[in-house]
């Protein structure tokens, strides 16, 4: 099943009733667009301004993140907001392909991040000692190769699972698999891009959560560094968590369509609709849990704004400077 498909076959529905959903379609697109845009850009911005924290082995997971969400949102959500408002696909066949691959090459990259984060705060709170020759700059960097390297190889596949055809005298991007291989490709993409890696977060988490809350350090200084792993640990959780009920109604869609009741429908057609406004979503909140959340952000947005602000400031100076030279020439002569 496919949303031009849906919109096709979808007799019962008023035309205005259509262009209305178009519109808040293209709205929600937009705003999804607009925050991920400037949100994971300042997150970028952040983590490459202060020299400090790309050596960090968590900031360069989360480096890593942003840079999976920012590519998302410039070259996946565009795409995909028009399939929602216009009858057709107007990009070409390569496109067709290559974004619906980008969609789940991101996708796979950011859970298998976030898993990586787990494993890395797990180390790091439960084995503080023992896991700091693991945890280097270059191990991270290591481990981000392998997400990217795995992400790649999860997600080749899509690049045939879509492809562009004429249907009822339009063209349009569509599965073009048999339901037998499509079924087993929807699965693994279930199993390995969203239930393991959701249970190893579960399992990571749960005892990190439990060593933090139930052991006892009883020298001060100890204390305060375990105050500090415990605001990092909970706003990585944040995101994981988000991330996590964010993707769930999408795969939900999926496994409904092949071995459940989904019947096709305006109720269902609007279901798939906001299961994929609420995926795409989650590349827009990152940067507002780490607003929200880390003390050490916010500074870092603020350097950012204050930086740009004294750019533009010093930038007006020299314009007055050179006009005032200018004229003072001019007057000369």
């Amino acid at each position: 099943m496919n949303e031009y498909n849906l919109k096709m076959d979808l007799p019962a529905v008023n035309t205005s009733s259509l262009k209305a959903e178009s519109v808040l379609i293209s709205l929600g697109f937009s705003l999804i667009f607009l925050l991920g845009t400037v949100g994971n850009s300042l997150v970028l911005a952040v983590l490459f301004h202060n020299g400090q924290m790309n050596h960090k082995t968590t900031n360069l997971f989360i480096l890593n993140l942003g840079i999976a969400d920012l590519s998302f949102i410039l070259f996946c959500v565009p795409f995909q907001a028009t399939i929602y408002t216009l009858d057709e696909w107007v990009f070409g066949a390569v496109l067709c392909k290559a974004v619906h691959f980008f969609i789940f090459l991101t996708m796979y990259a950011s859970i298998f991040t976030l898993t990586a984060v787990s494993v890395d705060r797990y180390l790091a709170i439960c084995y503080p000692l023992r896991s700091r020759e693991m945890r280097t700059p270059k191990n991270a960097l290591t481990s981000i190769c392998v997400v990217w390297l795995l992400a790649l190889v999860f997600s080749s596949p899509y690049l045939s699972y879509y492809s562009q055809m004429d249907l009822a005298g339009s063209v349009v991007c569509i599965p073009v698999w048999e339901s037998k291989p499509r079924i087993i490709m929807d699965v693994c993409t279930f199993v390995f891009g969203y239930l393991i890696p959701v249970l190893v977060l579960c399992l990571t988490y749960a005892r990190t959560i439990r060593y933090l809350w139930t052991s006892v350090d009883p020298v001060k200084d100890v204390s305060e560094s375990r105050r500090a792993k415990r605001k990092v640990t909970k706003m990585i959780i944040i995101v994981a968590v988000l991330f996590c009920l964010c993707w769930l109604p999408h795969h939900l869609v999926i496994l409904c369509m092949w071995f459940g009741h989904f019947p096709l429908n305006h109720t269902t057609y609007v279901f798939r609709i906001l299961s994929h406004l609420v995926a795409y979503t989650n590349s827009c909140l990152n940067p507002i849990v780490y607003a929200l959340v880390s003390k050490h952000f916010r500074k870092g947005f603020r350097k950012v704004f204050s930086c740009s602000l004294r750019r533009r400031e010093v930038n007006k100076v020299h314009v007055i400077q050179a006009v005032n030279t200018v004229s003072s020439e001019e007057t000369s002569n």
